[in-house]
């Protein structure tokens, strides 16, 4: 089930997870692996794999 306001998360919340997102992105510039920026970052290696597809699909904004 999806929720709106991402997922029931805090404004507070959200931002953490948005700054980890954009942390994510200054890594795949430097040419880090997936599994390297999921440990550095402490999230699944599948959520970095579709923020790099997103990236590139769509740009910074995916």
């Amino acid at each position: 089930m999806r929720y709106a306001q991402g997922g029931g998360l805090t404004d507070t919340e959200r931002a953490a997870r948005q700054w980890i997102r954009l942390q994510a992105v200054v890594r795949f510039e430097a040419g880090e692996k997936n599994r390297e920026v999921a440990v550095a970052l402490r999230v699944s290696e599948r959520s970095v794999e579709r923020w790099r597809r997103a990236g590139r699909e769509r740009g910074q904004v995916g």
